[in-house]
């Protein structure tokens, strides 16, 4: 997955036109807030445009400029906090803290404060966003949406990354004792998981044991009920 702030322009529909988000993967789009302002770093604000919050991303497009748009997925959003401080940014915003994946300076550090154009800014570098709303008042609902479709995309971790191996084909079934199939079973054995055995990581002997020990401690379970009659029948 690509870090970081990046460009987007492509739109469906007529008239400004909307975001192509990515239903078929269960990407939706959850809020939309026009007369949205948007600042990179120390940059000049970039205005008007509107603002499209999907279940995964923040688009957000110009009004004045079909082929301007930007884009950032939530899983590269490391803070986002309203700022109503003065002294930090001149009007009431939501600031933005973005993952870049490079913890190098930002390559836009010498030419933020001169009023380039954002042609010139380099996106991927871009560490901090403000999105300034026309309506002040609409700071509190914008905050909550992103709290929401943060939750939606929480942070990966080392274990999601890792494939347990729950599926075995015909061959190895048929080598395990007590497991056979044959015919149209196989189909459904190998796309079924094993979970009535236990959670297995490709060890199919270990497997192969545990199913052989079960049927051992089955057939002691049966000698010792034959043995209880003959039992009783000393002690009466």
């Amino acid at each position: 997955m690509a870090m970081g702030l990046r460009p987007y322009t492509e739109r469906t529909g007529n008239g400004l036109g909307l975001p192509a988000f990515d239903a078929n993967q269960g990407e939706v789009l959850m809020h939309i807030m026009p007369a949205v302002g948007i600042v990179f770093d120390n940059r000049p604000p970039e205005f008007p445009g509107t603002l499209y919050i999907s279940s995964r991303q923040v688009v957000w497009l110009s009004d004045v400029d079909m082929a301007k748009g930007y884009a950032v997925d939530f899983l590269s959003m490391s803070l986002h906090a309203v700022s109503t401080d003065p002294e930090a940014y001149s009007s009431p915003c939501l600031y933005v803290q973005i993952d870049t994946g490079d913890d190098e300076e930002s390559h836009n550090s010498e030419s933020e404060c001169h009023g380039e154009e954002s042609e010139n800014l380099d996106l991927a570098a871009v560490k901090e966003m403000r999105l300034v709303p026309s309506n002040p008042n609409e700071l509190e609902t914008l905050f909550e949406i992103f709290c929401q479709c943060a939750e939606l995309n929480p942070e990966p971790t080392g274990d999601d990354e890792e494939e347990h191996n729950w599926y075995f084909s015909a061959d190895q079934l048929e080598a395990m004792p007590g497991l056979s199939v044959s015919g149209d079973d196989e189909e459904q054995f190998t796309a079924t998981p094993l979970n009535s055995i236990g959670h297995m990581n490709g060890d199919h002997d270990q497997l192969a044991h545990t199913v052989l020990q079960l049927q051992i401690n089955d057939q002691r379970f049966e000698d010792a009920e034959e043995m209880e009659p003959e039992s009783n029948g000393k002690h009466s």
